[in-house]
């Protein structure tokens, strides 16, 4: 199986990373959809990819990340970086085509998978633990993922629970 995977992976950075032109809009598309799909051979392209990320280079893609951005990276121990940097890859980069609402449940489904592929590892009370915080971050990206919130409208909030925890003990 790791053989597969490997071979998926070298298959789509040759078969996209080496263009002798500008690449279209079309291929990015291709690539980004190869990128996101909610499978091992997605996955694994994926990360290739973004181990070589400079063969990359004329697709321009966006491959910053702020790993699982306010949530813990590594929940309980359990390390969700890999696939919150699969998830971040995507969000960005098909915001930076107009085509995230489109494709947003694809990336979050992907999301999930990578989760639980972390969470196999484990077994008895630790995997059940695991899933249940993937199924619990899913949700989140699912349900929030595309707001888009402001530094000032965090600190007003805060600011607004401040006030009213000190009301409430006056």
């Amino acid at each position: 199986m790791p053989l597969a995977s490997a071979v998926l992976s070298l298959i789509a950075v040759l078969g996209f990373a080496l263009p002798a032109y500008a690449v279209t809009l079309e291929q990015k598309l291709a690539a980004l959809s190869g990128f996101s799909q909610p499978t091992a051979a997605s996955a694994a392209s994926w990360r290739a990819a973004w181990q070589n990320q400079a063969a990359w280079a004329d697709y321009a893609f966006d491959w910053s990340t702020d790993l699982c951005s306010s949530s813990p990276d590594q929940p309980l121990g359990f390390d969700f970086r890999m696939p919150c940097r699969r998830h971040d890859f995507g969000y960005r980069n098909y915001k930076a085509v107009s085509q995230f609402p489109a494709n947003k449940d694809r990336i979050d489904s992907a999301f999930y998978f990578d989760m639980k592929q972390v969470c196999a590892g484990y077994s008895g009370l630790s995997k059940s633990t695991c899933d249940g915080l993937a199924w619990t971050y899913y949700q989140a990206v699912k349900q929030f993922g595309d707001l888009v919130v402001t530094d000032a409208q965090i600190q007003r909030v805060k600011r607004d629970a401040e006030l009213n925890a000190q009301n409430a003990g006056a």
